[in-house]
């Protein structure tokens, strides 16, 4: 596939590196050279130096023989007419990021097919929903929902005096029978596994547990994390992100929300947006401030300012307060992956909003959706089977499916199962499917006709 990415920022970037890593063919568009000179030296692709809304640009960049355009930079009005003349010029699949979700209100003038967008993302909205959702589920690192909501995957880091540390998941799962989970996929020592029911569990290890709603939080708890009831959390910046996040968790009753935003007229504004949220006009990097107006007392922290490197900071120091859960906005490559390992809870990236929207673009035609965790490395396919593939002749345990893949939930017309040995998949039902990079296309052979 031929596509061009405008905007090599940190999201540009990550969606050019995944493309590349999937072999397809990428050049990326920037006004920046100096942006641009960091993205061709560390990633197989080609760059054009130039405004993704020039058309002299584009035709520079390939425009006439590319498939996706994906326009994710700082600037909406760029992101939408760079899709305009993308879909002008013949390219089958845009895809623009915006921070405002005007073009998608019901009474808006104009509406994304009228710029030629197949596809608008909001990486602001998708953080602040996965923000909210991390501080309902207290023990949980990561928290994704597929097959409508029917089943969640469910991250979670033991503790070293957790109940299971030593146990085979065999017989963790054999000893808890009223509960319906599967391990999917554990990280240890940084890197991925796909556990088999003889794997031990060693503290330390993020366990990725399929499971259906109801059984999330008697699943956390059999894990070793306490069923806490989070009622005070301090919001750290007046972010698009971190404004939609007090607004979600203040509609919640018994939620006691307080915003901490260092700019008099935005915390002005908030104030007036936000009824039940106390807005606090001071500095979220100033410790002694925030210990003032009560950190110590929070269940929970969120830090989602624009400054990465003060979210993981505040969010170390009230785990050193006993602040129970903590949530921070990370987007370099570089911090996320150490960040657990450090102490945060959870780290919550808007570019991966954008790239698991290119990821079901770039799978087949029977993909539904495509996601991904920090430090998992394997992607999460939600994929229907194809009348007469293979994986619906015979139950699971009879397919010898290949390592590196592990089926995880299964929904049939009138019921959703989370997967065993005896499962058996029919043409049309909605798969989850945990796969290492190098067996998806194998996965995709699978599930096709």
């Amino acid at each position: 596939m031929q596509t061009v990415v405008v905007g090599a920022g940190e999201v540009g970037f990550d969606v050019a590196r995944i493309l590349a890593l999937e072999q397809h063919d990428v050049t990326v568009i920037d006004v920046k050279e100096d942006v641009l000179r960091t993205v061709h030296n560390t990633l197989d692709v080609m760059t054009v130096h130039g405004n993704g809304t020039s058309a002299q640009v584009l035709e520079e960049a390939g425009i006439r023989g590319a498939d996706l355009l994906v326009a994710v930079t700082a600037v909406d009005e760029v992101n939408l007419i760079a899709c305009m003349m993308a879909d002008r010029l013949g390219v089958e699949t845009t895809v623009a990021r915006t921070r405002t979700d005007e073009l998608e209100r019901t009474h808006s003038v104009l509406e994304a097919k009228d710029f030629g967008i197949d596809l608008v993302i909001h990486p602001e909205e998708s953080a602040a929903v996965e923000v909210t959702q991390l501080i309902q589920r207290a023990g949980a690192t990561d928290l994704l929902s597929f097959c409508d909501g029917h089943v969640q995957l469910l991250g979670v880091r033991l503790d070293a005096k957790a109940p299971v540390v030593g146990e085979p998941l065999r017989a963790v799962a054999a000893s808890h029978p009223e509960l319906d989970f599967r391990v999917k996929g554990l990280v240890r020592n940084g890197q991925t596994r796909i556990p088999g029911g003889d794997e031990r569990l060693q503290a330390n290890d993020q366990l990725f547990v399929l499971t259906r709603p109801k059984y999330v939080t008697p699943v956390t708890r059999l894990l070793g994390k306490g069923n806490v009831d989070i009622s005070h959390v301090m919001v750290l910046g007046g972010t698009r992100v971190g404004a939609t996040v007090a607004r979600k968790l203040s509609e919640q009753n018994g939620k006691r929300i307080k915003l901490i935003e260092p700019s008099a007229e935005r915390a002005q504004e908030l104030a007036e947006q936000l009824e039940n949220v106390l807005v606090l006009h001071t500095d979220p990097t100033d410790i002694d401030l925030l210990v003032r107006e009560g950190l110590a007392d929070m269940d929970a922290l969120v830090s989602v300012t624009d400054d990465q490197e003060s979210n993981l900071v505040t969010c170390l120091m009230a785990k050193h307060l006993e602040v129970y859960k903590t949530v921070g906005l990370l987007s370099k490559a570089a911090y996320i992956p150490i960040s657990q390992a450090i102490g945060l809870d959870a780290a919550v990236s808007k570019k991966l909003a954008v790239s698991r929207e290119v990821r079901r673009y770039l799978r087949g035609k029977h993909v539904l959706s495509a996601a991904t965790v920090h430090g998992l490395d394997a992607e999460i396919l939600e994929i229907r089977a194809a009348p007469r593939a293979p994986v619906t002749t015979k139950p699971l345990q009879e397919l010898n499916l290949p390592s590196g893949l592990l089926i995880g939930a299964v929904e049939h017309d009138d019921s959703t199962e989370i997967a065993t040995g005896s499962t058996q998949i029919g043409p049309g039902d909605r798969v989850i499917v945990f796969v290492l990079p190098n067996q998806v296309g194998a996965v995709e052979e699978l599930f096709d006709a």
